[in-house]
């Protein structure tokens, strides 16, 4: 497993400034804004307001998110299959917890350390 074009994928997502573009984020995911803070583990009116969608909190939320689904997108079957796996699927190794919930307590690099080790041909 690779990173699935991680670079390409991020720059869907990429507006002016070189921030994510919250509103296309929600858009490719058909999600609302606050379903999308939920996911990303960020309060529901977050989203909403344009100076705190530039947060760097916010920023490195919703791109953790994304690099997590664009790891496991062409596995997964694509992005919408990749978005139901971050949301849903428990990992044995990580305590059971989700990728969601690991992302959401500040935890993302635990699982691009358990995807690397996937990638190697470890066991999950």
């Amino acid at each position: 497993m690779t990173d699935g074009g991680y670079g390409s994928f991020a720059t869907r997502f990429i507006g002016k400034g070189g921030l994510v573009d919250i509103d296309h984020v929600a858009d490719v995911f058909h999600m609302t804004k606050s379903q999308l803070a939920e996911t990303a583990g960020l309060g529901a009116a977050t989203l909403s307001k344009a100076d705190r969608r530039k947060s760097p909190k916010t920023q490195r939320r919703v791109t953790e998110m994304l690099e997590i689904i664009s790891r496991v997108r062409d596995w997964a079957g694509g992005e919408a299959h990749a978005m139901a796996w971050y949301r849903s699927q428990p990992i044995p190794a990580l305590d059971g917890r989700t990728p969601e919930a690991l992302v959401k307590s500040g935890k993302a690099n635990s699982v691009r350390d358990y995807l690397d080790h996937i990638a190697l041909g470890g066991f999950a």
